[in-house]
């Protein structure tokens, strides 16, 4: 049986980034009301920055367990992100124990931080990987939309590898979404959200499952840049 990672980490690791976000710079967090208060979600978020991951842990109401690829789980990192519950995953191939852990994290009714463009770059949802859908359609969990602004505007003076200081980062969570449109209780094997889902992994459903999946996020991305006017 697959260990599925620490709910205690991951509150740690929640409380470790409250610290050092609103210590090291101005979150604005707006909509995080719309996140359920219970049961598996699958937070999608936009990656344009390393502090993406971390400043979402730190502002989300829930404790999150980040994918992170393993090239991060590096030296005295390693033991560290998976004593606060992260998920070390291998981008390159069929990673089947993180897949596993991962839906772990939401048949135990927790949530799980997914970067859907699987790398780094313009945070703008324009690239989005099959993993998502699989995810959500698998589980039945709902997706909550989250756009990170602000992080990679400009560089800081003192260090280059982060925002400048007290700079404001804005955080946006979104309404919760399904994955597969009208999906009922009965199309996710009776169990629905609360007990994971068996919805149909073909490559036609999941293909479907990313448009629809990439059509809310970009809808999310452009509100969410009104909302704070960036």
């Amino acid at each position: 049986m697959t260990d599925v990672p620490s709910t205690r980490g991951a509150e740690v690791g929640r409380r470790i980034g409250v610290g050092l976000m609103y210590g090291l710079f101005k979150p604005r967090v707006l909509g995080s009301w719309r996140v359920p208060a219970s049961g598996p979600v699958i937070f999608a978020v936009n990656h344009s920055h390393n502090i993406d991951g971390p400043m979402v842990m730190g502002v989300a109401p829930r404790p999150t367990h980040f994918l992170i690829k393993k090239e991060a789980f590096v030296g005295p990192l390693d033991p560290f992100l998976t004593g606060i519950g992260q998920l070390k995953v291998d981008r390159h191939s069929t990673d089947r124990t993180a897949i596993a852990r991962a839906l772990g994290v939401l048949e135990q009714g927790g949530v799980l931080g997914i970067f859907p463009e699987g790398t780094r770059g313009e945070g703008d949802f324009a690239s989005i990987r099959a993993g998502l859908a699989y995810f959500a359609v698998r589980s039945g969990a709902p997706i909550v939309p989250v756009a990170v602004l602000g992080s990679s505007d400009r560089p800081g003076r003192l260090t280059k590898a982060l925002p400048p200081l007290r700079s404001r980062v804005d955080v946006v969570f979104g309404d919760p979404f399904d994955a597969v449109e009208g999906v009922r209780s009965s199309d996710t094997g009776g169990g629905g959200r609360r007990a994971g889902g068996s919805g149909r992994r073909t490559r036609k459903a999941l293909d479907e499952a990313t448009a629809r999946i990439q059509k809310q996020l970009t809808a999310h991305l452009e509100n969410a840049r009104r909302l704070t006017g960036r």
